[in-house]
C-alpha cells in the first residue's frame, strides 16, 4: 500500500478549506455548482454565470430568475433526482445580446450516509464556444456539399459536350483531362482563399501559364481586378483554358514573343445594371482558320456553356488576322477589391 502524505497543522502551515479553496478556482473556469434544498430552494451558488442573473439567488427557485422553459426543464430533472437519486443532465440554451450562451448541465443528489437525499448539486459548464464551433463546422460541410454537387454538375456537363465533339476516345480523353485539369486548377485558387472565390488576373494566369511558359510576358492585363465568387471563378476559368489551348493552336500562343491582351472593366449590361467586361484579344496565326464550320466544344463552352452558367452574354468575333472574345458578367458574380 502507498504511503498517504498528511498534512499537519501548525501556526505556519494552517491546514487550507479544501471547499472553500476549490470553490474560488471556479472564479477561472466556466463552471458553475448550485446547491439547492429538497423543495428546490438555493442554499448557495458559486461563478453563476451572468447569463442566469447578476443577483443574490439564496433562498430562490430556478423559475425566480430563468426564462419559463429552461426553469421548467431542470426543476423536472432536479425533481426525478430526488424521487431516483440518481443523475440527470441535459443541455441548455439562454439568450443574451449576440446570440444565445449554451450550458451543459449536470444533476446528482446529496445523499446521507442511509441513501436519504439531502439537496441537488448542479454543476453548469458553459459550452457556448463549442457549440459555435459544431455550427460553424455544419454550415461548412453543407457548403462543401453544395459546391461539390455544382461542381460534379459541371464536370458531368464538360464530359457529355466534350464527347457530342470528338471524333474519337483518343480525342475524348485529350480534350476532357485537359478541362479537368482546368478545373483542377481554378478550383486550387478557390480552395486556397477559403472558398471566397479567386482573384481575377491570378486566374488568368494560372490559366495561361498551364500552356505557355512566360505567362507574364505572353499576357498584358489591363484595368481593374476584381475578385470572382467560386461559380464564377469556375466558368471564367474553364472560358480561359479554351481560349488558351485555341491560342496555343492558332494564335499568339504559338510564338515566343506572341502577346494576348485582356482588359477588364465596369460596364452596364443590356438592363443598365453593373456588370464586369472581360476582352481577351490576340493576332491569330491562321485567319479564320480555327472556326469551325460547325460547332465545337471551344466555341460553344465561350459563347454558350459560360456565360449562361454565369447570367451573362458573350460574343466571340474573328476579323482580319485578330481575335475577339467579351464575355459580360453580372454584379452578382464578383466585388471589387
Amino acid at each position: 500500500m502507498p504511503k498517504v502524505a498528511s498534512v499537519q497543522a501548525s501556526d505556519q502551515n494552517p491546514v487550507p478549506d479544501i471547499g472553500r479553496s476549490l470553490l474560488h478556482a471556479l472564479r477561472n473556469t466556466g463552471i458553475s455548482v448550485v446547491y439547492q434544498d429538497p423543495d428546490l430552494r438555493i442554499l448557495w451558488a458559486q461563478n453563476l454565470p451572468k447569463s442566469w442573473t447578476t443577483e443574490d439567488v439564496t433562498g430562490k427557485r430556478d423559475g425566480d430568475f430563468l426564462p419559463g422553459s429552461q426553469a421548467e426543464s431542470l426543476r423536472a430533472a432536479k425533481q426525478s433526482v430526488l424521487d431516483t437519486g440518481e443523475p440527470e443532465s441535459l443541455e441548455m440554451a439562454l439568450p443574451e445580446a449576440g446570440g444565445a450562451r449554451w450550458f451543459e448541465v449536470w444533476m446528482d443528489a446529496d445523499k446521507d450516509s442511509e441513501g436519504t437525499a439531502l439537496g441537488v448539486v448542479t454543476t453548469a459548464v458553459d459550452i457556448t464556444e463549442q457549440k459555435r464551433r459544431e455550427q460553424t463546422l455544419k454550415a461548412l460541410l453543407r457548403e462543401l456539399s453544395h459546391r461539390s454537387k455544382n461542381l460534379l454538375a459541371i464536370i458531368q456537363s464538360i464530359a457529355t459536350q466534350t464527347g457530342r465533339y470528338s471524333g474519337s476516345i483518343d480525342s475524348f480523353l485529350t480534350r476532357f483531362r485537359g478541362r479537368l485539369q482546368s478545373l483542377a486548377s481554378s478550383q486550387d485558387l478557390v480552395t486556397s482563399s477559403n472558398w471566397r472565390g479567386a482573384d481575377l488576373r491570378e486566374l488568368v494566369m494560372s490559366q495561361v501559364g498551364r500552356y505557355s511558359a512566360d505567362a507574364k510576358h505572353a499576357v498584358i492585363f489591363e484595368g481593374i481586378n476584381p475578385y470572382l465568387n467560386p461559380n464564377a471563378a469556375l466558368h471564367v476559368g474553364l472560358a480561359l483554358h479554351e481560349l488558351a489551348v485555341n491560342s496555343m493552336s492558332y494564335g499568339a500562343l504559338m510564338k515566343a514573343d506572341g502577346v494576348v491582351t485582356v482588359s477588364v472593366s465596369l460596364i452596364h449590361d443590356e438592363h443598365d445594371q453593373p456588370a464586369l467586361s472581360l476582352i481577351w484579344k490576340e493576332k491569330i496565326g491562321r485567319p479564320g482558320g480555327h472556326l469551325p464550320g460547325s460547332k465545337r466544344f471551344g466555341s460553344v463552352a465561350l459563347e454558350r456553356v459560360v456565360p449562361t452558367s454565369l447570367d451573362g452574354t458573350a460574343s466571340l468575333t474573328i476579323s482580319k488576322d485578330m481575335l475577339s472574345y467579351e464575355l459580360v458578367v453580372p454584379n452578382t458574380s464578383f466585388e471589387i477589391q
